[in-house]
């Protein structure tokens, strides 16, 4: 296991803008592990719920799988975490996200904190691993700086595209930022920063984690 540490620059842009990439926070070898692994809960969890053209996307991963529970618990995450924050932090929720291949589904401008139910935290932050290579036509994600001083917007309807902007439509008009990972990188973002990721239009699934 590699040893990863953030920068003080990367500190500075994650609490100035809101997000952050850190390449390589796991070795590509560590996220083909853990893309195995992926695929074997998709092929457990396949015979209890249907697939989604969407995406398919389980919470707590760590219950069925040890392999996914060692990511879940990377110590280069954790302390990437608590840098970034400033605090000590608590583990809420594992959750992987896996988009289907030629998928035509966006998955819209959102912030993520006014749908948990520890909406009024003050450091809410996802890390977000590329369990394989996420270039723009995969379906990378895409930022608003600064959105993340945005406190007091409600729960968005992620089927409209226009939904966030409607709520503050001075972001419309803001500074986009695409961030392509590859296999073992990952983003950082505040749980109110702004966010999307376009569909999947390539022949492979996109793993996210």
């Amino acid at each position: 296991m590699s040893t990863k540490r953030v920068t003080a620059e990367q500190v500075d842009y994650y609490r100035n803008n809101g997000f952050v990439r850190v390449r390589g926070i796991i070795t590509p070898q560590e996220a083909e592990t853990f893309r195995v692994a992926a695929d074997e809960v998709l092929a457990t969890a396949s015979e209890l719920a249907p697939d989604s053209k969407v995406f398919r996307q389980y919470v707590n991963t760590w219950r069925m799988s040890d392999v996914l529970k060692g990511l879940t618990l990377h110590p280069n995450i954790t302390a990437a975490a608590e840098a970034l924050a400033g605090v000590k932090m608590r583990l809420w929720h594992d959750h992987l996200l896996v988009k289907p291949p030629q998928n035509e589904a966006p998955t819209h401008f959102h912030q993520d904190q006014p749908y948990w139910p520890h909406a009024n935290s003050t450091h809410p932050i996802s890390c977000w691993v590329a369990l394989n290579d996420v270039p723009v036509e995969r379906g990378c994600m895409t930022f608003i700086p600064g959105s993340h001083r945005m406190t007091d917007l409600t729960v968005q309807n992620l089927r409209d595209a226009g939904s966030l902007f409607g709520l503050a439509p001075d972001l419309g008009w803001e500074e986009r930022v695409t961030l392509p990972l590859r296999a073992g990188d990952c983003t950082f973002h505040h749980g109110r920063t702004a966010h999307m990721a376009n569909a999947n239009a390539t022949d492979e699934n996109r793993y996210g984690f």
